[in-house]
């Protein structure tokens, strides 16, 4: 019985460039998307200044029932309300206030339900049950700003912002490897590279670094 040869510097070589291949498109199609989606809202971020929509100001005031009023009696500062607190100010003003972030003193409950692109307030007061709710919508740029941001995103939003940068991160390397393995016939390739490396060290250092 003989013994198989080890794998030969071609096949070596081979298996490597199919590796990379295989990872570059994968990572590229996974990231694909979420890639766009990134630069092109890095330009807004950019320009946020130029293209800011006017906000969509809503005002609602409603009263809370005398029954309301007393399951929110507990309510203190940086606590989340309970499920039963929740139902009651949904069923008084029609509001989902579950994941609201909380702060309170004598005078007043005040309850933050920010959101990509989007600000809102309901205010509670104590002594009579009025609740004031206010809601400012920045419009469709403002939201993909934010989700650019991961501001007001939740979890789930802040894993996919780390699987498209992992994606990104492959899709990069195994690209610098395509690039080596490629490089020959294309002298260009390095001094292209080093540019790309090279340029953002210089604008840092004369524009922005102090």
């Amino acid at each position: 019985m003989s013994l198989s040869s080890s794998p030969s510097p071609i096949q070596w070589g081979s298996f490597w460039r199919n590796q990379l291949r295989q990872w570059h498109w994968i990572s590229s199609a996974v990231s694909l998307i979420g890639l766009l989606l990134f630069a092109v809202t890095g330009f807004t971020l950019n320009h946020a200044a130029s293209i800011e929509a006017k906000p969509k100001i809503t005002s609602v005031a409603k009263r809370l029932p005398p029954e309301a009023l007393a399951k929110l009696s507990a309510v203190t500062a940086n606590t989340p309300l309970t499920a039963a607190q929740a139902e009651a100010i949904h069923g008084a003003t029609g509001i989902d206030v579950r994941n609201a972030t909380v702060d309170a003193d004598e005078e007043g409950i005040y309850l933050a339900l920010p959101e990509p692109g989007v600000d809102s307030t309901l205010e509670i007061a104590r002594a009579d049950g009025r609740a004031t709710y206010e809601r400012t919508d920045r419009g469709v740029i403002a939201v993909l700003n934010d989700l650019h941001k991961g501001r007001h995103s939740g979890p789930v939003w802040s894993l996919f912002i780390d699987v498209i940068a992992i994606a990104c991160v492959v899709f990069a390397v195994t690209g610098l490897g395509l690039l080596w393995l490629y490089e020959k016939g294309r002298r260009i390739t390095w001094p292209l590279v080093t540019l790309g490396l090279v340029v953002p060290v210089i604008l840092f250092l004369l524009f922005v670094h102090a």
